[in-house]
């Protein structure tokens, strides 16, 4: 049945590159879909998850477009783009419909220990921004997936929904701002374990920690040979198998230039670092229990709008601030700095270069942000939260990101901010590249890659049965269907025990 069956019996089926949470959301599809699959997972380093996907290292935010104004654009003629904030508030629900199919599977056994529900609220002040804000509410609201927003500038109101933001605050300040009750905070670290916990007690399935993948050959059969380093004990294997999926984060790029495939030529990576303030203080943390987004400074990329985040991580609560970038030649937060350096080959020389010419104000802010002094982090802090004090707050390093540089016939090359499936013409081998929402779509951005990768299979009776029972809304649009986004959202929020007011202490 699945086409992609080793031929020489020997190779796993699948081999995953990377234990993050693209590789553990593919590996538990596959597996779902085709129970016989063999399927071998290598990562570099000794846990999952270590990365992008570690709780520390993201914001956790359930990207569902609902406070994020990055995705709500506003046009030359003053009015807002909500497209981008629909398409991701609809692939959210869908992962959410997964995780609820695992819940209900008794394949991940706590909702708790990965989802919390936490509201969403966009924050802005100045007439300028609270017009946006209120255009931007206006513009949501014709779309049934943001109904139960509210809008308010009513200082008294917003003090309710969020006290630290508004204590101390100037009364004259001109405010706004939306919330979102159902918005989440999402542990995708103890997701992405999970799930590989789950997954290492299935047939036919391997995990392979410090383990580095060195190499790729097509071979004449269509099959890929992997040449795989353990980093312990220095030993070298090859593996055969008919399908490769590289989701290693920031790793992806220097993988795929490896692959040698002709849909990789061309592609780079800008890398991006991060930093939080972390709160230390109890009482501050027990104030607010929101994550309140602004918007960027100008010249700022995308994921670096500040915000104001509840957390809840390893059965705690926390209060984060951030995240304030910086710029690291490294692809990887355990990588080496010469991983940009490295990236740059003949077919991407174009492409980044004219995409780094493009992009000389974001080099110049991201190197302001690196030379910044803890009294500049917290006067930024004070904008969100204007009686914090230093001695309440520390610094903790955040994830890598490695944005998608491409090349562009007008422009050279452009840099992209978002995520990019690159896949072989024949489907043999996927490779995951960028950043922001990935986690959040994750399940959307792999039932795309099953239509290119395995697309037959797909197609049978039994995968759409399958995919239909883990995914309800598959096939259908939840965007135009309101009553069944409603049945599905009610579902969701039961199985996920989203409809508890207080988070676990």
């Amino acid at each position: 049945m699945f086409r992609s069956k080793s031929t020489a019996g020997t190779g796993p089926d699948v081999v995953l590159i990377g234990a993050g949470i693209m590789s553990a959301t593919l590996g538990m599809l596959l597996k779902e879909l085709e129970p016989e699959l063999t399927i071998a997972i290598f990562e570099r380093l000794d846990v999952a998850a270590a990365e992008s996907s570690d709780a520390w290292n993201n914001a956790g935010t359930g990207h569902s477009a609902f406070c994020e104004l990055n995705y709500t654009p506003q046009k030359q003629d003053g009015s807002v783009d909500i497209k981008k904030a629909v398409n991701i508030a609809e692939q959210f629900e869908v992962s959410r419909q997964f995780w609820s199919y695992l819940v209900e599977n008794n394949i991940i056994s706590n909702p708790h220990n990965f989802i919390q529900a936490v509201p969403h609220m966009s924050f802005v002040w100045g007439e300028e921004n609270v017009d946006y804000l209120r255009k931007r509410y206006n513009a949501l609201q014709q779309c049934h997936l943001f109904k139960t927003m509210e809008y308010s500038e009513d200082p008294e109101k917003l003090k309710n929904w969020m006290p630290l933001v508004m204590k101390g605050r100037d009364a004259s300040q001109k405010v706004a701002a939306t919330h979102m009750e159902m918005g989440t905070d999402v542990n995708f670290g103890a997701l992405t374990r999970a799930l590989f916990n789950h997954l290492a007690k299935m047939d036919g399935v391997s995990m392979h920690f410090n383990h580095d993948v060195r190499d790729f050959k097509k071979e004449d059969d269509g099959s890929w040979t992997i040449k795989v380093k353990n980093r312990g004990t220095r030993e070298r294997q090859s593996i055969n198998t008919k399908f490769v999926f590289i989701g290693a984060g920031g790793g992806s790029l220097p993988l795929l230039e490896k692959s040698d495939i002709p849909e990789g030529k061309g592609f780079g990576g800008f890398p991006v670092s991060g930093q939080w303030l972390r709160c230390n203080n109890p009482e501050i943390i027990e104030q607010h229990r929101a994550k309140v987004y602004g918007k960027a400074s100008v010249g700022a990329p995308p994921m670096s709008v500040p915000h104001l985040d509840t957390r809840m991580i390893d059965g705690q609560r926390a209060l984060l601030f951030g995240p304030y970038a910086g710029f690291s030649t490294k692809f990887l937060k355990n990588g080496s700095f010469m991983d940009l350096p490295l990236s740059i080959k003949a077919n991407n020389i174009v492409p980044m270069v004219s995409a780094g010419l493009d992009n000389i104000p974001l080099t110049k802010y991201l190197i302001a942000q690196v030379r910044q002094k803890p009294e500049d982090r917290l006067e930024a802090l004070r904008e969100y939260f204007p009686e914090a004090k230093m001695e309440d707050w520390e610094l903790e390093i955040a994830g890598q990101r490695v944005q998608v540089i491409k090349k562009d016939p007008e422009h050279g090359g452009i840099l992209e901010f978002g995520t990019e499936v690159v896949s072989a013409a024949d489907g043999s081998i996927a490779a995951l590249l960028g950043a922001s929402p990935g986690a959040s779509t994750a399940v959307s951005i792999m039932l795309n890659l099953l239509k290119r990768c395995f697309n037959e299979d797909v197609e049978t009776e039994a995968w759409q049965i399958k995919l239909k029972k883990m995914i309800p809304s598959y096939g259908q649009s939840l965007l135009n269907n309101p009553a069944l986004c409603d049945e599905l959202r009610t579902w969701t929020t039961q199985v996920l025990e989203l409809d508890e007011m207080e988070m676990a202490q």
